[in-house]
């Protein structure tokens, strides 16, 4: 058998598991601040619950994983968290709304593998249920640059409503059922450029006069500057009610950005994304200054999703956000990020292996973390030490024993001294 790792998978070691689990300790921390708690859903699920149209739209289901287990039922591998969520107040009608939860997990995709993007991936998703107004989103972008903030990045947001890009196809006469077919090649500009972009659109046969003046406002839109100011422009030159609302969404939005002091945030008139079921503001988050040129995390509002998958008349008003465990992960690899070394101790006995046990024990006790060295060869247990990064080793013989203070080499600099248990303890408490 030849050993190989699956394409689009990856199995992580210590040293980059503790940056992950870093990763995920402070978008924890995070959402707690916010008011947000945990949840945890299933990975396996039945593939018609998944395959509604109100679950994620026919595109994604061509990369999901489908199987059947050993009753011959029809299953996937979840690809994303959000239609989970919808499943679960939908089995769970006492949830009082509005309701606030976060869930990290894995999802999988059978879809092309680039750097950021795996077919195995850990998504870290937060969602806020029952709350109709736009201080949801803000809160969420408030959220979103208080991790990056915490994680040492410096991350930017572009923002823009559905019902705004729609409104523009709109007004200049874009059949409706063709809205999301231009919008995609839209959200292609800074990507390929307008030339590529409008040769797509001339490929799917759109009106050369509607593309022109489709262009036209959203590059007149970009003279100026100011979020504000592009909202008024596009209020003097749409007159459908569809662009009314969503610039009417967006000017509550950036109002409560200014209340939750969030301003690197840039109004995006050609951002598209998750049209199968955001219905109206979305927003993404970029790096400055990265190789990472995707998205590290993106959300919007999605206020039908709920409702129609469970089939109620009831309205559940939604939004949330999924920040991108892995594409964070490449972002920071190469940082000097300042991880615990686990054990921090590591007691070497010198034919004191129970009285080291004990002493490891008792450190253990004060939430330290601390390891034996079971070979009996000092310089081997130190070479293991310092090759594993361990800053303090702890030499236990039996003449330390007696004394009640051992030796204590700190690896890092190579000062020694002697220590009793106590004094470890305070020390290792105060040091990183």
């Amino acid at each position: 058998m030849t050993l190989r790792q699956l394409k689009g998978t990856k199995e992580f070691l210590p040293k980059e598991q503790l940056v992950r689990e870093w990763i995920a300790d402070t978008l924890k921390r995070v959402f707690k601040i916010y008011g947000f708690k945990p949840v945890e859903t299933s990975i396996l699920e039945f593939y018609d619950i998944a395959a509604s149209k109100y679950a994620g739209g026919a595109e994604i289901l061509k990369e999901t994983y489908r199987l059947k287990d050993q009753g011959n039922r029809d299953l996937i591998l979840r690809y994303e968290l959000t239609f989970k969520l919808a499943k679960l107040i939908g089995m769970n009608p006492e949830i009082r709304m509005p309701f606030k939860r976060y869930e990290i997990g894995k999802v999988f995709r059978d879809g092309p593998v680039k750097t950021g993007r795996l077919r195995e991936f850990t998504q870290c998703d937060v969602d806020v249920v029952g709350i109709k107004s736009q201080v949801a989103n803000a809160e969420l972008i408030a959220l979103a640059f208080r991790v990056f903030q915490e994680l040492g990045l410096n991350a930017y947001a572009q923002v823009n409503s559905r019902k705004l890009l729609f409104g523009i196809l709109k007004e200049f006469g874009v059949d409706e059922d063709k809205f999301t077919d231009f919008a995609l090649s839209l959200d292609k500009i800074e990507k390929v450029g307008k030339e590529a972009v409008v040769k797509e659109l001339r490929e799917k046969e759109f009106n050369e006069d509607v593309i022109v003046k489709v262009f036209s406002v959203l590059e007149e839109a970009g003279k100026f500057n100011g979020n504000t100011n592009k909202l008024d422009y596009f209020t003097n030159v749409l007159n459908n009610e569809l662009a009314k609302e969503g610039i009417s969404e967006l000017k509550d939005l950036f109002k409560f950005l200014k209340d939750f002091n969030v301003s690197e945030v840039e109004l995006t008139p050609n951002l598209a994304r998750g049209l199968g079921y955001y219905t109206g503001t979305i927003f993404e988050f970029y790096l400055k200054d990265s190789k990472i040129k995707s998205s590290i995390a993106a959300g919007g509002t999605w206020d039908s999703m709920i409702q129609k998958f469970i089939g109620t008349k009831i309205e559940y008003p939604a939004t949330g956000m999924a920040f991108g465990l892995d594409v964070i992960y490449e972002a920071l690899k190469d940082s000097k990020i300042n991880i615990t070394n686990i054990p921090k101790i590591y007691i070497i006995p010198i034919n004191t292996l129970k009285d080291s046990i004990k002493i490891c024990e008792k450190i253990r006790s004060e939430g330290i973390s601390c390891d034996i060295a079971y070979t009996k060869k000092l310089g081997k247990a130190l070479n293991y030490a310092n090759k594993e990064g361990i800053p303090y080793c702890l030499i236990v013989g039996e003449d330390e024993l007696k004394k009640g203070k051992y030796k204590l080499k700190d690896m890092r600099s190579g000062d020694e001294r002697f220590v009793s248990v106590e004094e470890l303890i305070s020390l290792s408490k105060k040091s990183p």
